[in-house]
């Protein structure tokens, strides 16, 4: 896995980076790496995961749940967060 041609952590999608930390998790779990190629992928695994939780924070702080009035009609929207 050369990740000198890899392209920068922050310009991947969500999707993408999954699908890379997928496979370099894959990569150290058959352990057919060389040790300083693995210190290399799990450094840029790390990158990943973050970037990662980072696309995850931003998608939630986005979705918004449906208020209900009395009669069960949609009335508005809230935070996902926000207390009753």
């Amino acid at each position: 896995m050369n990740t000198n041609a890899q392209p920068d952590v922050s310009t991947l999608s969500f999707e993408q980076a999954v699908e890379e930390l997928e496979r370099i998790v894959s990569a150290l779990e058959r352990g057919d790496v060389a040790l300083d190629k693995s210190i290399e992928i799990y450094e840029r695994g790390e990158a990943l995961k973050k970037h990662c939780e980072t696309l995850l924070k931003a998608a939630e702080d986005r979705i918004e749940k449906i208020r209900l009035d009395r009669a069960g009609r949609p009335q508005g929207v809230d935070p996902l967060d926000a207390e009753q």
